[in-house]
């Protein structure tokens, strides 16, 4: 049987790459994004190859934005089976210069040069609003078309950060932390209604936010990017395609048991020591 299922920050491209996977299916796709083009545009995708989408123009941080977007995709779907908390990202301003505070940093006067104590709490807020805020508050939207109904469930985009912060990131690396503590507490919150409540945690993708950081223009690796590889059992990074059988897998009726968890999608990031 088909299902409708929402997406937020579906124009970007691990999560138009999992509408598109989910429309493939037979699911009913509603594909929510900041950027009404994006959400056109991968909707357009899905109905050019026979699926069944629309996008939809959504702030996943304004209430009232999501429930016009819900009351669209009412109109057009019905109830909404399942949510895909997609949208998320960190920003410059929540960001360190460098891994290791050093004692000469304190006299580092080069623009733009940021410690610890440098950090804008206005960034941090932007960041925690964003990944935490910005999973909360769709799922209060969109949650209650499936309360009392089977084969609902929430599915949460955490991060290998949040089982390990890295370096330079620590408003990126908590807010995903705070996503994978609410992913268990949802669960448990919703276990009496029938609403599953997951999570996955992707490790290193090249996507339009980080690739600047990982990659230098030759397309070759800069220093950052050679250390998670390095660090990365599986040699590589992942592909938007890697993420699709979980995900899959956590949508489906046949995980009617599974909920509450958190699953690492890294190449083993995670997992190893470093020795």
């Amino acid at each position: 049987m088909s299902k409708t299922i929402v997406l937020t920050g579906a124009g970007g491209v691990l999560c138009s790459t999992m509408a598109v996977a989910l429309a493939k299916q037979g699911n009913n796709i509603a594909v929510l994004d900041l950027r009404k083009e994006a959400a056109d545009a991968v909707a357009q995708e899905i109905n050019n190859n026979g699926g069944s989408a629309i996008g939809v123009a959504a702030n996943v941080l304004e209430k009232d934005s999501l429930e016009a977007a819900k009351k669209e995709i009412n109109n057009k779907f019905g109830k909404v089976d399942i949510l895909i908390n997609g949208a998320g990202g960190n920003h410059p301003k929540g960001t360190t210069s460098n891994p290791f505070f050093q004692m000469e940093d304190l006299d580092n006067q080069t623009e733009g040069f940021k410690t610890f104590f440098d950090l804008d709490p206005k960034g941090i807020e932007f960041t925690f609003n964003l990944n935490f805020l910005g999973t909360l508050i769709p799922t209060q939207v969109f949650a209650v078309d499936m309360v009392g109904r089977d084969g609902c469930s929430v599915l949460n985009i955490s991060s290998m950060n949040a089982f390990t912060p890295l370096t330079k990131i620590p408003a990126y690396s908590g807010a995903k932390a705070a996503v994978s503590n609410f992913t268990q507490w949802l669960a448990v919150h919703f276990s009496k209604v029938g609403i599953r409540v997951n999570a996955i945690a992707p490790g290193f993708f090249l996507t339009d936010q980080n690739r600047e950081l990982l990659t230098n223009s030759d397309g070759s690796a800069t220093p950052r990017g050679e250390q998670i590889i390095g660090q990365t059992p599986m040699g590589r990074y992942g592909t938007p395609d890697d993420l699709v059988s979980t995900v899959n897998w956590l949508c489906d009726d046949g995980a009617a048991f599974i909920t509450g968890i958190v699953v690492p999608i890294d190449g083993g990031f995670s997992a190893y020591s470093g020795v």
